[in-house]
């Protein structure tokens, strides 16, 4: 399961508030200028009359506030334009607003004036573009406003327009307009409050998203397997890299018991936790775990406590790591190793041997050419040479092993192959009534550069370890298909006892263990066969089971030679790395 999230840097979260601020604005400037358009429109027409409008009958002062809103609106946009949103010149807009109306109200009747409304409607504008305090400050201003108008009509010091009011009523006046716009204001203030909460709350949920995103996109680009689990050990994170490694979803293992999976690790998790209360380093584990497709895996694990915002234990976090490449490649060097060592004593042992099994059978070949035919000399001569050819396969098997040929390669099909090797089996006394074979090949040729001869060989060997394995008879498969990157995949089933797990981890050793009772040279033989081919070859047993083997072979193992030889240098560093192994040690 994949999840696209879409996170923004510090710039861009910049530049989309510039950009939120601008276009609020230009909202701002275009709307006065068509509020102060409509209004005057409206006013026009009443004092007409009629809607038979002409210029003698157009509010004269309202005109002149609708040029004037259009000049500073000229203005307000090229100071927009040159130096972007600012909180200064929103006020500045804000002020001139009110001394505008101001103005307006002075010359349409001072106190009288019906336009003493937009002062009103300044303040509730205002609590949408400003936060709380200037938005209250912005009414004190618009009340300031309106008692010095009254008060220098009241001194006489400008002149009124509209009728003389007594000086009671007039502060009577001032004093209701004052105490409304002050009410108005606190009531706009809160709303501002509101909406600054609104946004804060949004940019804080945005912020939250963000959080989230990048925790889950940091969780999944991990390459350990990381799961975490509530107090009860119920499961409800799983990466990406967990479910590579167990083959089991995150849909599959949320809400289920971590021991479900991981099997009885009660005992690391408490001896973890308890490291942990310590304040020593937590101990890492190591256990196996089975695939939905029956592979045997083994992981390396570390237990530590979840902890919340406040300190608080609420549940336990495991990481893992698939540690089978790793445990497959010390195994592998240990049996290069061994194989290296008893090879070159076995190869020169082998040899000598060879040498007087060869008198020794010449010399009872002579003595049976001198004994009854039905004496017991004669039967117990016949069992030495049958020993000493059994003897001779071995020794003839384990310097193929030891000193393989060269491989002669050229363009094979591989379900000609395989074909030829199932036919070959029917044919063969090994093969009883109670056997089935059969063989599923692609349904076109599947050309690879590989030696023939010992393609067979390797089919031929696997067959005829399957076929030991079915004693009271059984099924053998094979299956080839065309595999991703140029590869192909032979797939070797059978229905036998099948092997326990020590007996498969040493299953390609020479004079390995067997339950059919051969020497194992032969599954050596294909193993290095494989190898040579720059193949990989994967075997997965269970007892009393059966035996599946996978062999996956590159199409021009040669291409890869290179890849083989760098693969190789990287894998022996990553185990001395791993192990630790110094030049004195590897000594």
């Amino acid at each position: 399961m994949s999840r696209k999230t879409k996170t923004f840097s510090l710039d861009e979260k910049l530049t989309a508030a510039n950009i939120l601020r601008t276009n609020s604005m230009l909202t701002l400037i275009i709307g006065r200028l068509v509020v102060i358009f409509l209004l005057l429109v409206t006013s026009w027409v009443w004092h007409s009359g009629t809607f038979k409008l002409s210029f003698e009958n157009i509010p004269q002062g309202l005109f002149l506030v609708f040029v004037i809103s259009v000049g500073l609106t000229i203005v307000y946009f090229f100071l927009l334009r040159l130096t972007g949103p600012s909180s200064w010149q929103l006020r500045t807009q804000f002020i001139l607003d009110a001394l505008l109306i101001t103005w307006l109200v002075w010359r349409t009747g001072d106190l009288s004036s019906p336009y003493i409304a937009l002062y009103f409607v300044l303040i509730s504008v205002a609590s949408f573009f400003m936060r709380p305090l200037p938005t209250l400050l912005m009414a004190a201003f618009v009340a300031l406003c309106l008692v010095i108008l009254s008060a220098l009509v009241s001194a006489d010091l400008i002149v009124s327009s509209g009728a003389t009011l007594p000086a009671g009523r007039a502060v009577q006046v001032v004093s209701f307009h004052v105490v409304a716009l002050l009410v108005v204001g606190l009531l706009a203030s809160r709303l501002a409050d509101r909406r600054t909460s609104g946004e804060q709350l949004i940019e804080a949920t945005r912020s939250l998203a963000s959080l989230r995103a990048l925790h889950e996109r940091i969780v999944e680009s991990i390459r350990s397997g990381l799961v975490t689990t509530d107090l009860d050990g119920r499961i409800f994170t799983f990466n990406s890299a967990a479910t590579e490694i167990t083959g089991k979803t995150s849909d599959q293992v949320i809400g289920r018991s971590l021991y479900e999976i991981f099997g009885d690790i009660s005992i690391p998790v408490r001896i973890s936790l308890d490291s942990v209360e310590r304040g020593e380093q937590s101990p890492r584990f190591e256990t196996d775990l089975m695939t939905p497709e029956g592979f045997a895996v083994r992981i390396g694990y570390q237990v530590s406590p979840l902890f919340s915002e406040d300190n608080e234990e609420t549940g336990l976090i495991l990481t893992f790591q698939d540690l089978t490449e790793i445990r497959s490649m010390e195994e592998s060097i240990r049996r290069k190793d061994r194989l290296a060592a008893v090879g070159r004593v076995a190869a020169g042992l082998a040899h000598e041997i060879r040498n007087p099994l060869g008198a020794m059978r010449g010399a009872i070949q002579m003595l049976e050419s001198t004994t009854e035919a039905e004496s017991a000399n004669a039967s117990l001569m016949e069992i030495i040479l049958k020993e000493s050819d059994r003897l001779n396969g071995i020794i003839t098997n384990f310097l193929s092993f030891a000193r393989p040929a060269a491989a002669q390669f050229s363009e094979t099909d591989i379900n000609e192959m395989v074909s030829e090797t199932v036919q070959l089996l029917r044919h063969s006394p090994d093969v009883r009534d109670d056997h089935k074979i059969d063989a599923a090949t692609a349904d076109e040729p599947l050309m690879i550069q590989a030696d023939p001869a010992q393609l067979k060989q390797i089919f031929w060997n696997l067959s005829r370890n399957a076929l030991s394995a079915m004693p009271s008879g059984g099924e053998l498969r094979f299956a080839v298909e065309a595999m991703p990157n140029n590869r192909v995949r032979v797939v070797v089933t059978d229905t036998g006892c099948g092997m326990e797990p020590d007996q498969v981890e040493r299953l390609f050793e020479p004079f390995a263990e067997s339950t059919t009772g051969g020497t194992g040279l032969g599954l050596s033989i294909v193993y290095q066969i494989v190898r040579d081919h720059s193949g990989s070859i994967n075997v997965r047993s269970l007892a009393g089971k059966g035996t599946t083997i996978t062999i996956d072979l590159p199409c021009d193992p040669r291409v890869r030679t290179q890849e083989r030889i760098t693969r190789a240098e990287a894998d022996s560093n990553r185990i001395g790395e791993f192990l630790n192994v110094g030049p004195e040690d590897a000594s």
